[in-house]
């Protein structure tokens, strides 16, 4: 059975993507597909599940991305042994000449035909290496710096994530500098601030 996972904010293409995989008339091959609206827990389900297949939809969190480097835990997380469809509902100048430069294994148009994705799925099953070959993950951020980040984002103090974290507050602002120097923010509110509208023009 292959395993695919499904990256998507909208619950409507998670749920239409299962039913379709599991659909008897369209493919002989039996999948388990589990789907997920959270790009900071994304890495981390690619490393414990270790799909074949990973189809997401970054355009859908581009609203949520503070830097378009968090998304290089996800690309270094499927490694050479997971394939990756892009499957992009929409284009942003800035998401589209990142991904270019990633390993991803296609990229599609969200709109492409039911018949265009299933040979786009059955080529990339047919093409994927062995697991057993070693990831070579090297996230931007660790699992503590993107908590830290995702509670930073909804605006929680220094001392509230320091007690839900169970470290200091001094600790917090050193994670803090980190994510910074990390995401190459000039100052804190750059990471808040949306990705130019300018680049959301493909």
């Amino acid at each position: 059975m292959y395993k695919i996972l499904v990256i998507d904010r909208c619950h409507f293409s998670r749920n239409g993507l299962k039913e379709w995989l599991n659909h008897p008339d369209y493919f002989t091959a039996s999948f388990s597909v589990t789907g997920i609206d959270n790009l900071l827990h994304a890495r981390e389900h690619i490393l414990q599940w270790q799909p074949n297949m990973v189809i997401a939809d970054f355009y859908s969190f581009m609203g949520e991305l503070h830097h378009i480097q968090q998304l290089s835990s996800i690309f270094a997380a499927c490694g050479n042994t997971t394939r990756l469809i892009l499957l992009q509902s929409g284009h942003a100048t800035v998401l589209d000449d990142y991904c270019a430069m990633q390993n991803s294994w296609r990229s599609a148009e969200k709109s492409l035909s039911l018949q265009g994705l299933r040979t786009l799925i059955q080529e990339a099953l047919v093409s994927r290496p062995p697991f057993g070959e070693p990831k070579p993950v090297t996230p931007l951020l660790t699992l503590r710096e993107e908590r830290v980040l995702s509670l930073w984002s909804e605006g929680t103090s220094n001392e509230v994530i320091a007690a839900a974290m169970r470290i200091t507050v001094k600790t917090v602002y050193t994670y803090k500098r980190n994510i910074r120097m990390k995401l190459g923010a000039d100052n804190r509110f750059s990471l808040f601030l949306a990705l130019p509208e300018t680049m959301a023009a493909g």
